[in-house]
């Protein structure tokens, strides 16, 4: 006798087939897509095919977490940042031939427009802008820090420019000298995660450029509000302004890089930048600084680094730039000192700053010259095992100290240094304290 298998039964295995195999396609379909590699070059074969900001930005518009932005050798010539939108990326040149260079400057007076919220603004010559280019916005009074705005020109109507971020101040476009200006980050990224940059040469073409950037609103490369992210194996060079800046940034590497010939700080962890690692780099003939701590600068690492001929400083800490350790550095040859406290309250000093096994020599210049400067009321520094000299003979040395503590309660812990060849002295405290 045959089995019989009801129709109802087989209706009903029917229709579960086709669920499963729905449910199957759909997971296909909305799963984590594979990395994949978008390439731009200037010729042959790739994703994109361009030499400017606009093809760099295309490439990088159509990243998704997970892939990487391979960009070919060649000149880059930017109008424009490119900004990184997708976290979880990587953005990797060849070295030293994959060159971000930044277009001439232009700029013009404001004569109406920047009040706080005010998007757009009326400009004396317009025609030196187009859209799409990278503008600031500022005047005279609020040209540094956060006070300068970073934005895109979206829309220009007759002498009229719509940017795509709103003054953050009542500009004075009266007597303040309000103006726009050209300057932007040449990479950037914001509010991204798991970033990395590597391979990249970026050029801020100073020569071209005479309106400085400040590093709290752009450097060379540049990231803000980002977390686990790393610079490798880049150059930054001619930038008027910082070559390497992060802000309100949470563990941020910067390795195996070199910084140089620019006009602000050679690396500027910034305000609020917690467990920055910063290794192996090179940091030289910068304008001012050539490490510069900014505003709440915390429990990095900061190792075998060189630190040299930089205008002012080698290395320079201030305000609440705390529990920081220094391992196996070597700052040399900077124009005012090898290591600077800057002036500080107490409340707001940077305390618990640890330098170990690193090299302080022949800082200074021909009028003075230290090896550590404190000119801030600091608690708990410690120096362990460093060599902090003067190693040059004749007219050609200029570290006349070792320390030099200024008028004021710091405390500077000292254990096991070599220091010798001073001009003045090894340690002076203006307090009449001895070395602890």
């Amino acid at each position: 006798m045959k089995a019989r298998f009801p129709v109802a039964g087989m209706l009903f295995l029917f229709i579960s087939l086709l669920l499963v195999t729905s449910a199957c396609e759909s997971l296909k379909q909305d799963g984590p897509a594979l990395p994949r590699r978008i390439t731009v070059a200037q010729q042959g074969q790739a994703d994109v095919i361009g030499n400017d900001n606009k093809a760099l930005q295309k490439a990088a518009d159509m990243l998704n977490p997970g892939d990487t932005l391979d960009i070919g050798p060649g000149v880059y010539r930017l109008e424009n940042s490119v900004v990184i939108p997708v976290s979880k990326v990587l953005v990797r040149g060849v070295p030293g031939k994959t060159i971000l260079l930044k277009e001439q400057e232009v700029a013009s007076k404001v004569v109406d427009g920047g009040d706080w919220g005010e998007s757009e603004v009326v400009v004396a010559e317009p025609g030196k802008f187009r859209p799409g280019m990278g503008v600031a916005l500022l005047d005279d009074r609020n040209r540094g820090g956060y006070n300068v705005v970073v934005a895109t020109i979206e829309i220009i109507r007759a002498d009229t420019l719509r940017l795509s971020n709103w003054s953050v101040n009542d500009l004075d476009y009266i007597d303040g000298n309000t103006r726009v200006e050209s300057k932007f980050p040449l990479l950037s990224a914001y509010g991204m995660r798991e970033i990395t940059f590597e391979g990249i040469t970026a050029d801020g073409n100073k020569g071209q450029n005479p309106n400085l950037l400040d590093g709290c609103r752009g450097g060379a490369i540049y990231l803000f509000n980002c977390r686990n992210c790393t610079v490798k194996n880049c150059v930054v060079r001619n930038y008027n302004g910082d070559g390497i800046s992060f802000q309100i940034t949470d563990s941020v590497s910067v390795l195996d890089c070199e910084s140089y010939d620019n006009t602000g700080y050679g690396v500027h962890p910034g305000t609020g930048s917690s467990r920055s690692v910063i290794r192996n780099s090179h940091f030289h003939h910068n304008g001012r600084v050539g490490f510069f701590l900014c505003y709440r600068v915390r429990y990095g690492t900061f190792s075998d680094n060189l630190i040299e001929h930089n205008g002012s400083y080698g290395i320079s800490i201030g305000h609440k730039d705390s529990d920081n350790l220094f391992v196996n550095n070597t700052v040399r040859n900077n124009g005012f000192c090898g290591v600077y406290f800057r002036k500080n309250h107490v409340h707001v000093g940077g305390h618990r700053n640890v330098f170990r096994n690193n090299k302080i020599l022949d800082n200074g210049n021909a009028e003075r010259g230290y090896g550590v400067f404190v000119e801030a009321v600091n608690q708990d520094e410690v120096f362990e095992n460093n060599l902090i000299s003067e190693t040059r003979s004749g007219d050609e040395r200029t570290q006349q100290y070792g320390f030099y503590i200024t008028r004021g309660p710091s405390s500077v812990k000292e254990a096991e240094n070599s220091m010798q060849g001073h001009l003045k002295s090894d340690y002076h405290d203006e307090n009449g304290v001895a070395m602890k």
